[in-house]
């Protein structure tokens, strides 16, 4: 039974609950003490970890240092130099006052600082929660803090920490989101458990911001990314976004930063999502860098201890900046495939993804050949692969069946686009995305530029060009419908059939006439004229299933927007059709004139395209 009677809490209890809050794992550690240094106005800092972060966590940096006279005030609660009188004016990333003294209060703490001016360092340690210095030590300008033996104090919190690999990895994350908002800044990561990770200074500016986020990112984030600049009643936004085709499996590449600290803000990444709403797979996220700078008396970052949500004084301008901003970017950026397409396409050539694309050639036997130099004559097509010997780079991959299976293909509709694109206007091949030259498989077409080859899903890109007309249409006039002489029936489950019914106004801005036919089944009276021929029995049933999946009281223009999306892939060029080189060449002009055409609405690419130097490289000429 608890002693009901109230008391004030020990400074040690209070000092624990508070760490409980600032200090989730190692990686929050890490966060605190970096913004620390950056406050301070380093130039150099240098972490260095073991065990993850749970045996030794050490921050050093080449800042503003601490006066020896100051360092008690430093490990104790609520004192900081960076808050003023007006709680909304934060212009710094710490301010609380609470990071050092919860981190003292549940690890061995040693803080050791120089000025400038000053003749010699000082430590002060706290372990546990009790202090014990200052006293002289020797270093340079600036500041070592030291962690070790995070929780001991509080050893039912290391029951929740992860494996060693795991807090490293979320420490690493730290570390490369810090460092992407602060280019002039050298970080470096080192330990017993990772490999060195050096990010230089790249100095400051856009060139320079997008040589560190480079850094962090990968090369090809650059060469896939379309820059962000846009301002609304003071509030700028700017950064980069990725281009729908260059997407990933998680959020985890998904920057923002509000005044230059970096949060993780449902409000900000809801807006993400919407502005690639409709050109991208749900199960997919795009990549992108954002930078919020807006008056700190707009923004509350007071939110949580661990001050990473934020809470804007008018959401709703927030969200339709970013929303706005990287729809128009988008919009503007013209058609563009991922770079990432190309070399993925370039690995499929490789033995396991992992053999150079090309070696010395070997001696190779021809089919029925006894030697290598006897002439190869066949009544077979000369397009007909040839077999290598199993010490081959390429054996065992496929290239070569790859190889002939495309070039046969190709032969067989040259036979009836031969007339029509043996001599292409110039200026087809300056386009985007060129002339087209074959159909392969019924579904994909290749086309040529001037320094590269485009391979196409014509179907993909049928869908999106629809799926783009419906959307025009809707905000001008009701589509155009075509009746149908007998009216389809189609039986649904009772629930289904009320929905659609409730939605039938919607569904007729389509031109799709749906009505109830009894108590489990609909008539569809009319179609939109601009599918043609459809399968309208499943076009019903997948439209039920979009419906009843984002039916709320504020979906209505996702109800629209999935509504269309379903029907363009219903009314979209099928796998399979044989396309004349005309019609080939007007789907390849409408892509190039409509916004978002790299993907399909559910996300895909819509095309590839294979620099004439990669297909160099897959013959070795580079």
């Amino acid at each position: 039974m608890y002693d009901m009677a109230i008391k004030q809490l020990t400074e040690t209890i209070i000092n624990q609950i508070a760490a409980g809050e600032v200090i989730e794992r190692p990686a929050s550690v890490v966060k605190e003490l970096v913004e620390n240094a950056i406050d301070a106005g380093a130039t150099r800092i240098e972490v260095v970890t073991a065990g993850g972060g749970k045996n030794l966590i050490r921050i050093t940096d080449n800042g503003s240092g601490i006066p020896s006279d100051e360092l008690t005030l430093a490990v104790s609660r609520h004192c900081t130099s960076k808050l003023t009188d007006d709680v909304h004016d934060i212009r710094a990333l710490g301010f609380r006052g609470e990071a050092l003294p919860s981190i003292g209060s549940v690890s061995r703490l040693s803080v050791k600082s120089r000025t400038a001016r000053a003749d010699s360092g000082f430590e002060i340690s706290v372990h546990g929660g009790h202090m014990d210095g200052p006293r002289p030590t020797g270093m340079n300008a600036g500041t070592i803090a030291e962690v070790r033996d995070l929780f001991f104090a509080t050893p039912a919190r290391l029951k929740f920490m992860k494996t060693d690999r795991a807090e490293a990895s979320a420490i690493s994350d730290i570390v490369k989101r810090v460092a992407i908002a602060f280019p002039h800044i050298r970080f470096s990561l080192a330990g017993s458990d990772r490999t060195l990770l050096e990010l230089a200074a790249t100095g400051v500016g856009s060139a320079g911001m997008l040589d560190r986020i480079s850094q962090v990112l990968g090369k090809e984030f650059p060469e896939n990314a379309i820059a962000i600049d846009a301002e609304r009643d003071g509030v700028r936004l700017s950064g980069f976004a990725g281009i729908p085709a260059f997407n990933r499996a998680n959020s985890l590449h998904q920057f923002a930063y509000v005044n230059g600290r970096p949060v993780r803000d449902k409000q900000i990444w809801g807006a993400i999502r919407g502005a690639y709403a409709d050109v991208i797979s749900r199960d997919r996220h795009p990549v992108v860098v954002l930078f919020l700078n807006l008056d700190p008396a707009l923004v509350d970052v007071n939110v949580h201890p661990a001050k990473a949500d934020v809470r804007f004084r008018d959401p709703g301008l927030v969200r339709g900046l970013i929303v706005g901003a990287i729809r128009q970017a988008l919009g503007q950026s013209g058609i563009r495939a991922a770079t990432s397409g190309a070399e993925a396409m370039l690995q499929s050539f490789r033995l396991g993804g992992a053999e150079p694309l090309y070696q010395a050639p070997q001696p190779q036997r021809w089919p029925g050949s006894p030697s290598v130099n006897q002439n190869y004559t066949t009544q077979q097509s000369a397009f007909r692969p040839f077999e290598p010997e199993q010490t081959a780079p390429y054996a065992g991959n496929g290239f070569s069946e790859a190889i002939g299976s495309f070039l046969r293909e190709a032969d067989v509709l040259a036979t009836d686009t031969r007339a029509s694109t043996a001599d292409v206007p110039q200026a087809l091949l300056a386009s985007p995305l060129g002339a087209a030259r074959a159909q392969i498989h019924a579904n994909y077409i290749v086309s040529q530029t001037e320094d590269s080859l485009i391979i196409v899903d014509q179907h993909a890109a049928h869908e999106r060009l629809v799926y783009e007309a419906l959307k025009t249409a809707l905000h001008s006039r009701p589509l155009p419908a075509q009746m149908l002489l007998i009216p389809e029936i189609v039986d649904l489950p009772e629930e289904d059939v009320e929905r659609l019914v409730a939605h039938a106004e919607t569904l007729a801005r389509f031109g799709l006439g749906v009505e109830s036919f009894g108590p489990g089944a609909v008539a569809v009276r009319e179609t939109p004229s601009m599918l043609g021929e459809i399968d309208v029995q499943q076009l019903i049933r997948d439209l039920s299933d979009e419906i009843a999946e984002h039916d709320t009281s504020d979906g209505l223009k996702a109800i629209l927007d999935h509504v269309a999306a379903t029907m363009a892939c219903h009314g979209s060029v099928r796998s399979g059709r044989r396309l004349k080189p005309d019609e080939m060449n007007a789907l390849l002009r409408q892509m190039e004139d409509t916004p978002g055409s790299g993907t399909c609405n559910h996300g895909r690419p819509t095309y590839i395209e294979l620099k004439l130097t990669d297909i160099e490289r897959l013959f070795g000429r580079r």
